[in-house]
């Protein structure tokens, strides 16, 4: 960090004035004056009453801009798009993983058969239907986790983002995820 203010400090003098730096040492020009670069003024503090410093935040306050609250926003936007929905998606497969290991570390200890073979053996005996039932609960989270992360990457990227590319690509994705859901819980 030290040489890298050094070396701004340096570049500074030179942007500053050329003809120094072609006819000074170039060593004592970037070490023969302080590093800082900064201005520095002296602090004065006061003493004041807690209803002073009261009067002090209120007025403050009074020129804080408002935030708004989520109800002026488009409900197809912040509710039901892919944002909101990312961030649900996201927390339901951390919140499994960490319950799904805590019971995994404690199933020694409960009397708990959480071994892959009884697990593959208890899925095996459930009706196709429920099969396919608890696979896409899984499935449908991944695939539109997976398809908005995408969405999200292209936002970081400055793609997408008029109004109705927002919401056209927010029907792609409802669409696509609970397809792809489909396919991956009947038919993979």
């Amino acid at each position: 960090m030290i040489a890298q203010r050094a070396g701004t400090t340096a570049l500074r003098r030179v942007a500053g004035n050329p003809n120094a730096f072609f006819t000074a040492n170039v060593a004592r020009l970037g070490l023969a004056q302080p590093l800082s670069t900064t201005q520095s003024r002296p602090v004065a503090t006061q003493k004041i009453t807690a209803a002073d410093e009261y009067a002090i935040l209120a007025k403050q306050r009074l020129n804080r801009p408002v935030s708004p609250h989520l109800s002026i926003y488009d409900k197809q936007q912040t509710w039901f798009g892919g944002s909101i929905w990312m961030r649900f998606t996201g927390s339901a497969f951390s919140g499994t993983l960490y319950l799904f290991s805590a019971a995994y570390l404690a199933a020694p200890l409960l009397g708990w058969h959480l071994e892959s073979a009884s697990l593959a053996a208890s899925f095996g005996a459930l009706p196709l239907a429920v099969k396919g039932g608890l696979k896409f609960l899984a499935a449908w989270p991944f695939t539109f986790h997976l398809i908005n992360g995408v969405r999200h990457l292209l936002f970081d990227m400055a793609i997408g983002f008029k109004r109705q590319t927002i919401i056209k690509t927010g029907w792609y994705i409802w669409g696509a995820s609970f397809v792809g859901g489909l396919y991956l819980a009947f038919f993979y």
